[in-house]
């Protein structure tokens, strides 16, 4: 800072933008207001259809997002000109108050230039008769004392001014279009952040060697308060850089190269994997050159040895363990998983053959609970579960492509699924197990994948309608369990996942079991006709999934032996069920969206078909409990209950609709709503119920007693349309109707069963 300058400062402009920009914010703040409760509610409320359904309501969405974050930002950059402004007016009144203060000294400030200053002494006016020669009227003592003040008060005032820049210059910078949600109370905390950043990158360029307990505590600590802030996680990832990022992971976590800190800190290093990956992902959403770099350095040198001390690790098996945890940007996770497939292509010979086998020498890469970390496909794909957008193209991108070699592409989806060689992995932890982690984060990422938000959690409002590309993934998972339910059931741990992912398509499935053609002839009146009606009979969002009656079987019918599956599907086609009740019986809907004239033909083909579903898991239960896995019918009893623990009170929200099933606006039922009285009630007595034989060592007996299933598939079906029913005042007969339909639809589904997969059923 110029002594010029500060002494001499105008702030009459500074002071007009801090007012500006608290006005700014004022009118952000009902911008964004406006676009919350007017724009975005709106649109989740609105029924949309066709291209909109994809594209308009997430559109709408995200730019009523941009709103907040507009008002965001400006308060930050409000906070930081209004604490930098404060700031250099207390330095120039510092300033001024020290010159003054000189000049009853007798000292005069001289600007001398390129702002600089120098500090004299005035001349005494009787220096002539002085015999000593001294001509200065104050002491050598004095001038120095003010000039080291005003030196002191200009370095403040420059590092003020400096910080200001680079945290305005930082938060700029964060998004290349619209706004960064980065926010600072004041200038202060975001030039904190900056000067943490550099620091704890400092320690971490260290020579692992030279890395002390206090280190790794300074760096731990200090990565696990900072790692969501933007500004930290930017500038952190920036100072380290990708070959330092992955050198040092690779050398902390290794035992061999990090003796003392593994013996000192061996319980916090999956702590310190966490903070480091949440860090990482934080920097890979900012828009700033220098990360953009980063992210594409960061997958060139994906296939190279990670410069670790030990040397045989790549940067593809250090990196895809730092992506376990965090929300990574869509883009760097898609040019990632590109290059990580062109490597696993040329090391197993276009998966002719295993690749990135632990041997008993090779280090522990992933420190959180779960796999060794030595094959980067584990961490990648947990990583893809977080990341929805990412993880779809991923399994709808060639591993292998169609080319002169090559008559058919195989895509990542079918290679993970069905074709890989997987590594035999070990725990992490100190039993040193079978890990199964690695097929069950491709279950994981799956789920994220068909239905468009992260997995282990329900959609919500905002999770937008099925795309073409989650649609297409769905079908070829339905397809590759019905060709070979193997791919499931020898492996249950994936159940969860699947069954998630079929709650979340329950229209699609519903139609299937009708089995009328959704692409009749230009001259099959019929057909035409049957498909407009199945349409209003389930309608639905966005893209719809084409599967055949006998895939859906047989895939519900692996899903169905799992304990967790089963009670996914199960609990979400019971909601759906009750929900399509509401929406059909309500007489308030328009004639145009009704299938049927005649009610009754409407109630008895929801509850029929629901019916087929519940008869088709039954017939997976069945086998889990009477084949060779020897599962407990109680098993399934408890799985159930514990759905209403997962809805947490908010039942139906996403379960089995979500971003499925749509209700007229003209009803008034919106989209992934809480689920309307009459469901909520069916579904209360469901949980009670099951929660009650859970506890009984007796079980409910579904597996060994038929008919049992199909008396209790009776009794919530009937009791959803008793309670829809009563809601709008119509007649008792509706419930009769939707009991005798769904005991002919649990039947039938158990029939069919047995005809399209004789092979997979055991002995019942």
């Amino acid at each position: 800072m110029d002594f010029k300058a500060l002494y001499h400062a105008n702030f009459k402009l500074l002071d007009d933008a801090v007012t500006d920009w608290s006005t700014l914010v004022k009118h952000l703040a009902d911008l964004k207001k406006d676009a919350e409760d007017d724009l975005h509610k709106a649109a989740i409320k609105a029924d949309w259809v066709g291209v909109n359904a994809q594209v308009s309501k997430q559109f709408i969405g995200k730019t009523a997002g941009e709103f907040g974050d507009a008002h965001t930002q400006a308060t930050t950059i409000h906070n930081i000109l209004r604490d930098t402004r404060d700031e250099l007016k207390s330095f120039h009144q510092q300033l001024t108050d020290a010159v003054s203060r000189g000049q009853g000294k007798n000292l005069t400030v001289i600007d001398s230039g390129d702002g600089k200053f120098t500090v004299m002494g005035n001349t005494r006016p009787d220096w002539a008769s002085d015999p000593s020669g001294n001509k200065s009227a104050t002491n050598q003592k004095d001038v120095d004392g003010l000039r080291d003040e005003i030196q002191g008060i200009l370095s403040k005032a420059t590092e003020s001014d400096n910080t200001s820049k680079t945290v305005l210059m930082a938060l700029v910078d964060q998004a290349s279009m619209g706004f960064s949600d980065a926010s600072y109370k004041d200038r202060d905390s975001a030039a904190d952040a900056v000067k943490e950043a550099d620091e704890l990158a400092k320690l971490a360029k260290k020579d692992p060697d030279d890395l002390s307990v206090k280190d790794f505590d300074r760096l731990n600590a200090g990565l696990k308060k900072y790692h969501d802030d933007p500004l930290f996680s930017e500038r952190f990832a920036k100072d380290l850089g990708p070959e330092k990022t992955l050198s040092f992971w690779a050398n902390v976590s290794d035992p061999m190269v990090t003796p003392d800190l593994t013996r000192e800190r061996r319980e916090q290093l999956g702590e310190l994997q966490k903070n480091l990956g949440l860090t990482l992902a934080s920097a890979s959403r900012s828009d700033t050159a220098d990360m953009t770099e980063w992210k594409r350095h960061m997958v060139d040198i994906g296939d190279q040895p990670a410069g670790g001390k030990r040397g045989n690790v790549l940067g593809f098996q250090v990196m895809s363990n730092l992506m376990r945890v965090g929300d990574y940007d869509d883009d760097f996770m898609k040019q990632y998983g590109k290059s990580l497939m062109e490597t696993e292509r040329k090391f197993t010979d276009d998966g002719g053959h295993v690749a990135w086998q632990r041997l008993g020498f090779d280090p522990y890469l992933n420190h959180m609970a779960g796999d060794s970390g030595f094959d980067p496909m584990s961490g990648y794909l947990k990583g893809l579960s977080n990341n929805p957008d990412a993880a779809t193209d991923f399994f709808n991108d060639d591993f292998i492509p169609k080319d002169g070699d090559h008559k058919h592409a195989v895509s990542n989806f079918k290679y993970l699924f069905e074709d890989r060689h997987w590594p035999h992995e070990s725990n992490s932890d100190l039993s040193h197990g079978e890990s199964t982690d690695g097929r069950n984060n491709l279950a994981s990422a799956l789920e994220a994948a068909a239905t468009g938000h992260p997995a282990g959690e329900l959609p919500t409002d905002d999770t937008p309608a099925h795309t073409p590309g989650q649609a297409k993934l769905f079908e070829n998972i339905v397809s590759s369990i019905s060709d070979d339910n193997g791919r499931l059931t020898d492996h249950s741990y994936m159940s969860d996942s699947m069954g998630q992912i079929a709650s979340e398509y329950l229209p699609d499935i519903d139609r299937a079991t009708t089995d009328v053609g959704q692409h009749p002839g230009k001259n099959d009146a019929a057909g035409q006709a049957a498909w407009e009606r199945l349409q209003k009979l389930y309608p639905l969002q966005g893209t719809a999934a084409e599967v055949s009656h006998s895939d859906v079987s047989r895939f519900l019918f692996a899903v169905g032996q799992d304990p967790h599956g089963y009670a996914a599907v199960e609990v979400g086609q019971k909601h759906y069920m009750g929900k399509l009740l509401e929406y059909h019986l309500n007489p308030d809907l328009p004639e145009s969206q009704r299938p049927d004239h005649d009610l009754e033909l409407t109630v008895r083909d929801i509850a029929r078909h629901s019916g087929q579903v519940s008869g088709t898991l039954a017939m997976g239960r069945n086998e889990a409990v009477a084949g060779p896995a020897d599962l407990k019918d109680k098993d399934f009893d408890h799985s159930v209950a514990q759905w209403k623990n997962f809805l947490s009170g908010t039942i139906g929200t996403g379960v089995g609709v979500g971003t499925s099933f749509i209700a007229s606006p003209a009803v008034g039922a919106g989209v992934g709503g809480v689920a309307g009285t009459a469901t909520s009630m069916m579904l209360e007595e469901l949980f009670k119920d099951a929660e009650g034989s859970a506890k009984d060592d007796a079980g409910a007996k579904i597996g060994k007693d038929w008919e049992n299933g199909n008396q209790t598939n009776m009794k919530y079906t009937s009791a959803a349309a008793f309670h829809a029913a009563k809601q709008y005042h119509l007649s008792g007969d509706v419930s009769t109707w939707a009991e005798q339909s769904s005991s002919q639809g649990f039947l039938e589904g158990g029939d069919y069963m047995e005809r399209v997969g004789a092979e997979l059923v055991t002995d019942i």
